[in-house]
């Protein structure tokens, strides 16, 4: 079975049952109809529970943000119908990559195989059998939102910092939370961060938390200079970068939060998320420096600072694209698509100084209620030249065949909202001299040769 990382995909994971049950219906299944199973059929002990531990589990236990625990036989038994329909159709784990086209290797895969699927689906139609109980496995170790998900494979963080108090009323509007905090008297001299990660507090602000950042930037030759300390989104897990890189801070500045809750059926009083950051030892120097996700947009400013050129007509689909040029070699080691709840496609292309055009990575099934951000492969992370562009692909769908569109009879402009748009990608970002672009493309040609032979 190939290697998932379902506790890191899951890190983040902020909205509670009320988004997931809009998404997934009405969750009144009836009984599997008892049928007696051919003996080759697959069990639920045997072959069903280990798929459901590693790949759905995370959410799909008390303290997740699953509608609905699946630890059990009985629990998987009486929603087998709409297991089978949520795996058949890839809805379900989320994970929402066009699998034709772009690049396929991830860090953090959470999609079922085949295989598996199929496994699933015969267990299904075979009347769900359990099967012997001496062969369930053990339930998986389950965490939840009061830890940091990262500090089980880095340990403690070298520092928090906690955002502003923040009460999200009840079924309300949402919430935009932007304040500004010093950042002062943290660390004593410049660093390189290693990871970051951001969460609401436990146990509801990580169930109202849809996604957020909270950036430190500070004065450097008479500009202003930001770098994330935390980029929050559900399913989306924290930032931990490759080997042999870093971000580089300041020990000074002030700290922007930007925030988006969205409310549920109960008061959340005095919210604050918090975020973690692990750093590089004292005195060490990366070879490579990165800049963290950073946000590039399809669309234009018009008469707002971005985003003033979005307008999409009822009862339509429309395209939306934009260019960015490279000024210097690029590694990107991460895609993750934003728009709103009339979102459905989103891409990112790369178009090369001789002509070339690649496609690096698209999501055709995008759904707001998640903000995942998909993690290359090491080895097959975009290695992009000077001059190449950036093509960025928004398209929208504001019609009734969109199971989230609150009102398609509606104009739709940019807004904070979610039932406004936007249209940018956030990519993890590592700028690289001409030298080190010149060394990697040669390692990459040489693993390539040696991979052919």
């Amino acid at each position: 079975m190939k290697s998932r990382i379902p506790v890191r995909a899951s890190r983040g994971l902020a909205v509670g049952a009320l988004m997931l049950l809009f998404l997934l219906g009405s969750w009144n299944a009836s009984a599997v109809e008892a049928q007696t199973p051919p003996e080759a059929s697959p069990t639920f002990a045997e072959h069903v529970a280990p798929i459901l531990y590693e790949s759905c589990a995370t959410c799909h236990q008390p303290n997740g943000i699953g509608p609905m625990p699946l630890l059990s036989y009985d629990d998987a038994r009486r929603w087998a119908p709409r297991i089978k329909r949520k795996v058949q159709s890839r809805a379900m784990p989320p994970w929402h990559l066009d699998q034709t086209i772009g690049i396929q290797a991830y860090k953090n895969d959470i999609s079922l195989s085949d295989s598996e699927i199929n496994a699933i689906v015969r267990w299904v139609d075979a009347g769900a059998p359990e099967g012997d109980p001496a062969k369930l496995p053990s339930l998986p170790e389950l965490p939840d939102g009061s830890e940091w998900q990262l500090a089980k494979e880095l340990g403690p963080p070298d520092f928090v910092i906690e955002a502003p108090p923040l009460t999200v009323p009840a079924n309300d509007q949402d919430q935009w939370w932007v304040q500004t905090t010093p950042f002062e008297g943290v660390i004593d001299e410049p660093r390189y961060v290693k990871a970051t990660e951001l969460k609401g507090s436990y146990p509801l602000g990580v169930r109202v938390l849809h996604h957020g950042h909270v950036t430190l930037g500070w004065q450097q030759e008479g500009r202003r200079v930001s770098r994330p300390l935390g980029r929050q989104g559900i399913g989306k897990g924290g930032d931990l970068f490759p080997d042999n890189t870093g971000m580089l801070i300041q020990p000074s500045g002030s700290l922007n939060w930007n925030l988006h809750y969205f409310p549920i059926d109960e008061e959340v009083v005095d919210e604050r998320s918090t975020a973690a950051v692990w750093l590089h030892p004292k005195g060490y120097v990366p070879e490579y420096e990165t800049i963290g996700e950073q946000r590039f947009t399809a669309d234009r400013g018009g008469d707002m600072p971005w985003a003033g050129d979005i307008a999409i007509p009822p009862h339509s689909i429309k395209v939306q694209q934009g260019t960015h040029v490279l000024k210097r070699p690029a590694l990107i080691q991460s895609f993750r698509p934003h728009m709103h709840m009339r979102g459905r496609e989103q891409s990112v292309e790369a178009i090369y100084p001789d002509g070339r055009r690649e496609m690096l990575a698209k999501v055709d099934k995008y759904n707001h209620f998640w903000q995942i951000s998909y993690e290359f492969e090491d080895d097959k992370a975009p290695l992009l030249p000077t001059g190449t562009v950036l093509l960025i692909t928004t398209l929208w769908d504001n019609t009734a065949d969109n199971p989230v569109n609150p009102d398609p009879r509606q104009w739709v402009v940019f807004g904070q909202r979610g039932v406004d748009e936007m249209s940018h990608v956030w990519l993890g970002m590592t700028y690289l001299t001409e030298e080190q672009f010149k060394r990697l493309s040669a390692e990459r040609n040489r693993m390539a040769a040696r991979d052919d032979r």
